[in-house]
């Protein structure tokens, strides 16, 4: 067992546990591609990845961001592939079977629900989408349906929970083969029910192409991952098609925020296209679900939630408006789940957050030192904006920008920093193949008041200087990582975790103080 531990479905290097076979012919009955060799050959695994082939396996060769599939087809054969699956035909390679497809992502998905027996349609699947909050919203729907629905299983940046066990998350939307694989693992352990993020690298890399979704939810849409979208326009398109037809998935019902302008556009397409359901959800507007009467404070929130047959009020300790749209979004999709809205309310009460998102760092001190993931513009303008309503002191900021991603941002969250807080400690995020300097010169770019902002390379230094530089009534974000409890390098990946060295650095200066 604990060799599987930290295994996806399909990854243990054995053959011990595999029970049945799909043949090719089974696999790939209705897909769009040609098959070059026998037919009735049975297949054990289906991957993407020539490291998990074992003896029987069936290999596609997927075009990659930074690799192409049809690089490790020599190696995929060595370990014992029986068919591989390429978008050309192949020459210098002799597998039993060779299977062309024109879209390999699209007949990957058709073959991967088939291989784990639609496991999409054993449970009820309920996809969220947005920049900013799937974490937040996943994790606090999960803890919402869980109490009146049984148990729910969960796929996102944080953690894979598949019902019987959980792992450290590897992305926000795996691979579709991975994603079949853990879908059927919950429905087996028992899982009525499945909450998944949705990326839009996963929509537009086809990752959850083919799924059947019971619910899909759009959050909102800000500037990010600009770098591979190219612009906001082709950004807003890759999550619009999660919810079309043409995207590749079916939908029953979409919960769209339309506080957002993007939401509200979503809606009205979504609404032209006739296909499914919407529920609208916001705040102080005319929509299904709303908030109204919010009170922030330093303990949290505070508002009435109204829905078409009633309203409630939601006590949360969660801080700020951003929460509050986490908060009616989350019970927006407990409420289309059959839930009572008033018992989850009750329940919202004990949700004390997720990991890394505005994650309170206590170790008796007169001062607050919270961890937050915002890595980007707009998520780090929220946090600061929130907390400043509720603090008495300075706002201090540590943050960074990360490596080989978009430039654009760096100045933009410099800038952000010099408004909205008192002052920055500029640091390194997950620099991976930059060099930190040069993810400070785009940074300092941002510099507006060049006396509140200082660059310091090494992060656990300028998290010590942020906290033993801090006054009663003051607050430290330490922004950008959140739940991570590493960072990156160039050939190298170190433990870091911003919490863990938080609390260090507290423990050591109290103790000093006392």
């Amino acid at each position: 067992m604990n060799a599987r531990k930290n295994c996806l479905p399909g990854e243990e290097m054995t053959m011990a546990g595999i029970k049945e076979s799909f043949t090719i012919k089974e696999l790939f009955k209705g897909t769009e591609c040609k098959i070059f060799g026998e037919k009735t050959i049975p297949v054990l695994r289906i991957t993407d990845d020539s490291r998990q082939v074992i003896p029987g396996s069936l290999f596609f060769a997927v075009e990659g961001t930074q690799h192409k599939g049809v690089d490790f087809v020599s190696e995929a054969i060595g370990r014992g592939a029986v068919g591989v699956v390429t978008a050309k035909p192949l020459s210098g390679f002799s597998p039993a079977v060779k299977i062309v497809a024109e879209n390999v992502p699209r007949v990957m998905a058709e073959v991967a629900r088939r291989f784990y027996k639609l496991p999409d349609e054993r449970l009820e699947l309920i996809g969220v989408t947005g920049t900013n909050g799937k974490t937040t919203v996943t994790m606090l729907a999960q803890y919402l349906l869980s109490e009146q629905k049984g148990d729910v299983g969960l796929i996102g940046t944080v953690k894979y929970d598949l019902g019987k066990r959980a792992m450290a998350s590897r992305r926000t939307t795996p691979m579709i083969i991975h994603t079949c694989g853990m879908l059927d693992e919950m429905a087996k352990s028992g899982c009525k029910k499945a909450l998944m993020e949705v990326s839009s690298h996963g929509i537009d890399q086809q990752r959850v192409s083919r799924l059947h979704f019971a619910i899909g939810a759009f959050l909102n849409l800000t500037p990010e991952h600009l770098d591979y979208h190219e612009d906001m326009e082709s950004y807003y398109r890759a999550k619009r098609l999660f919810f079309m037809a043409e995207g590749g998935s079916t939908m029953r019902k979409a919960i769209i925020s339309i506080d957002d302008p993007y939401g509200k556009r979503l809606a009205d397409e979504v609404t032209q296209e006739g296909r499914i359901e919407i529920l609208t959800t916001g705040i102080n507007t005319a929509c299904d679900i709303r908030a109204e009467g919010i009170t922030y404070t330093s303990e949290g929130s505070e508002f009435t939630l109204c829905w078409p047959t009633g309203k409630t009020i939601v006590k949360s300790p969660l801080l700020g408006k951003y929460n509050v749209y986490n908060l009616v979004n989350a019970m927006a999709i407990g409420w289309a789940n059959g839930c009572d809205m008033e018992t989850m309310a009750r329940k919202v009460a004990t949700f004390l957050g997720v990991p890394g998102r505005m994650q309170r760092v206590e170790a008796g001190q007169e001062f607050q030192v919270i961890v937050d993931y915002a890595h980007k513009e707009e998520a780090l303008v929220n946090v600061l904006q929130e907390l400043r309503k509720i603090i008495t002191g300075k706002l201090v900021v540590v943050f960074g920008c990360g490596g080989n991603r978009d430039r654009q941002k760096r100045p933009k969250m410099t800038a952000a920093v010099q408004e909205y807080a008192d002052f920055g400690w500029a640091t390194s995020d997950n620099p991976r193949k930059e060099s930190v300097e040069v993810i400070f010169e785009d940074m300092r770019a941002g510099v507006t008041k060049p006396d509140l902002i200082a660059f310091e390379r090494d992060r656990k230094e300028a998290i010590r200087k942020a906290i033993e530089n801090a006054r009663k009534g003051d607050c430290i974000l330490i922004a950008g990582k959140g739940h991570e409890t590493y960072q990156e390098f160039a050939d190298t990946i170190v433990p870091f975790d911003d919490v863990q060295v938080a609390k260090e650095v507290l423990n050591h200066l109290l103790l000093a103080r006392s």
